[in-house]
């Protein structure tokens, strides 16, 4: 059993077979796929797998806080593992490609600041956006 589906039996939720096949596609996404692309893979795995049922399926996820969502301003809502383990995004503009990254003199900086301004930090999301350097 995977990651996703297990955080699902954890949480008491109904799995059924397409429920389990969606689980497994988002657990091995290496990447920050929209509903659209794991319709393809859950597709792929399960021809009677509907779209419908994958967007039924990934608000339900959403709302138990098991996949977290991301709009990356391309229009698209992605999605990825909920975790503890904090990390930041950089997309890249031209391609779409998500890369994570943590880099703790940025969490430093970000945490200063809000002392600084008066505050304790309890959450914060980072998501820069670029274009590849010229080579």
């Amino acid at each position: 059993m995977d990651r996703i589906e297990n955080l699902c039996i954890e949480k008491g939720m109904r799995m059924t077979e397409q429920r389990r096949v969606i689980a497994r596609v988002l657990s091995a996404a290496t990447d920050h796929p929209d509903v659209e692309e794991l319709y393809r893979r859950a597709h792929q795995v399960d021809p009677h797998i509907s779209i419908a049922t994958v967007y039924r399926t990934v608000r339900l996820f959403e709302e138990a806080g098991i996949i977290a969502r991301h709009d990356f301003r391309d229009g698209r809502s992605r999605y990825e593992e909920a975790t503890d383990d904090h990390h930041d995004h950089l997309i890249d503009m031209k391609t779409g490609k998500v890369v994570e990254f943590v880099d703790p003199e940025i969490e430093a900086l970000q945490e200063a600041i809000a002392r600084k301004l008066g505050y304790r930090l309890v959450d914060h999301r980072l998501e820069l956006y670029g274009m590849p350097l010229e080579e």
